[in-house]
């Protein structure tokens, strides 16, 4: 938190970082997160619309493991978490707006900070917006980038509120249909 204009009033501010990229290498079955760490991958399943991941969250204390779909048409990344019991969060799918590019066996994303929180039927919420203002206002992403990732995020929104705030009918609509555990 820092103080507003002039006013001595708090306001928040947004965590300043570059674009969080991963590695995810069919072959080692392994994901290299963000952070470098390399993570061990149970499942992973290519189809001609994307690929699938399934990996567990050993020693986690509140997600158990978690699945994804990397979309490059729709240029999302789709996830849903299974939690340990009495930590589950009230939202089913969490769809992160990223640049995919895969070279042979290895897929890379650039998460361009933007979130969606879909919860089945009711609603569709929208993460981060400060976060990609702010790596705009220090350079660390070009306005070009934060339109195209602004665009991205609209027409998901649109598309999965015009099909009842269900993300795996959009997709399905969108020409994505994707399987989960």
């Amino acid at each position: 938190m820092a103080a507003g204009p002039n006013d001595g009033s708090i306001a928040c501010v947004a965590h300043i970082h570059p674009p969080k990229i991963e590695y995810f290498d069919l072959d080692a079955k392994s994901n290299t997160d963000p952070k470098g760490q390399l993570r061990s991958v149970d499942e992973f399943r290519l189809t001609p619309t994307g690929l699938y991941m399934f990996r567990p969250l050993a020693g986690h204390p509140k997600i158990s493991h978690f699945e994804s779909w990397f979309l490059p048409k729709l240029n999302i990344r789709v996830t849903r978490q299974s939690w340990h019991p009495g930590h589950q969060l009230d939202f089913d799918f969490y769809v992160d707006v990223v640049e995919i590019n895969a070279i042979g066996s290895v897929w890379k994303t650039t998460d361009l900070y933007l979130d969606l929180i879909v919860r089945t039927g009711h609603s569709v919420t929208v993460l981060d917006t400060d976060e990609l203002i702010s790596a705009v206002q220090h350079n660390l992403l070009s306005p070009q980038r934060a339109q195209w990732a602004l665009e991205t995020t609209y027409s998901a929104v649109s598309g999965i509120s015009a099909h009842g705030h269900d993300v795996v009918r959009w997709l399905t609509y969108s020409g994505c249909p994707t399987t989960w555990r």
